[in-house]
């Protein structure tokens, strides 16, 4: 298993392992139509991984045998109620390599990343009924702060619950 940063030419395989990951890990909490629109040619277009600015986010990928497996992306906490926060923005494994310590590994690496940038806490949005992640970031320390919101995502509403930790050993 290797991590590292992601780079340019990764876009596309990672956007393959995101929407991969929410069309077998959202199946239940998500329109199946919605699902099955999802492009990753289209997703691709969004990241930015050249940029160096340290108030954007930044994706560290897993990969094994020279495939990348999974991404985490970080950045300094979105809302404005944690200003001491970096954010988790993304965590994501493709299906055929759940089970194996992968997204445990890449958030290691996240929380890694966000003490490197001085953080002394960190947050994540997690869509409500993520039975799985919900187990991944409770075994890792996270738990949720009490706040909870409702998105629209491209016409699909979800509601998400957010969770924090303390990035302090």
């Amino acid at each position: 298993m290797l991590i590292r940063p992601a780079q340019p030419d990764d876009a596309l395989h990672i956007a393959r392992v995101h929407v991969r990951a929410w069309q077998v890990g959202y199946r239940r909490l998500l329109p199946g139509d919605y699902l099955a629109r999802l492009d990753p040619r289209e997703r691709a277009q969004r990241y930015d991984f050249a940029n160096q600015d340290l108030q954007r986010p930044k994706t560290v990928v897993v990969e094994e045998d020279g495939i990348i497996r999974g991404f985490a992306t970080t950045s300094p906490a979105r809302d404005a109620d944690t200003p001491d926060s970096g954010e988790l923005c993304a965590l994501y494994v493709d299906p055929d390599a759940w089970g194996r310590g992968l997204g445990t590994a890449l958030l290691s690496a996240a929380r890694l990343r966000l003490v490197e940038q001085g953080y002394r806490h960190a947050m994540l949005w997690l869509l409500a009924g993520n039975q799985r992640a919900e187990r991944l970031y409770c075994a890792d320390g996270w738990a949720p702060d009490g706040q909870a919101r409702t998105e629209s995502m491209r016409g699909v509403t979800v509601d998400e619950v957010r969770y924090r930790r303390s990035l302090l050993v």
